[in-house]
């Protein structure tokens, strides 16, 4: 079987970050399948209570119907073969700051791997602020 033949450059769409070429056809991924691997990744981890952006930015931008939340606390930067990763957390209060980073970074990198076949060249983890997480009905019972 031929192997895939991953290309550098997306096509005429930026917001392709990965084509590929196989006898079949071609397989392209959008930016936005890596932003969903990151958003699961991320949520999947213990300590991670959200993903957060900057919260003026986010209300201003809820008033007009921008992207989610999420989306935007989510960079995704093409190099060459590989994706280079930024993502802004809110941390559980009384959790170790380095070890939920850590878990994360490696949690992203495995999951975008294994899910896309892409190589992730880094992921910097911003921690934007330290939360509690939602009361659930058992919580408030």
């Amino acid at each position: 079987m031929k192997e895939a033949k991953i290309k550098k450059e997306a096509v005429s769409n930026p917001d392709i970050i990965c084509e590929s070429d196989n006898e079949q056809g071609v397989v392209r991924i959008h930016e936005n399948v890596i932003v969903s691997v990151v958003r699961e990744a991320t949520c999947s981890v213990d300590g991670v209570v959200r993903l957060s952006g900057s919260s003026l930015v986010d209300n201003l931008a809820e008033m007009v119907g921008s992207k989610k939340t999420h989306d935007r606390a989510i960079k995704v930067n093409l190099d060459g073969p590989t994706v280079a990763i930024e993502v802004q957390i809110t941390v559980a209060y009384g959790s170790h700051i380095p070890t939920v980073a850590t878990g994360v970074q490696s949690k992203i990198s495995e999951d975008v791997q294994s899910i896309t076949g892409m190589s992730v060249s880094k992921v910097d983890v911003i921690v934007q602020e330290l939360g509690t997480y939602p009361a659930t009905e058992e919580t408030q019972a």
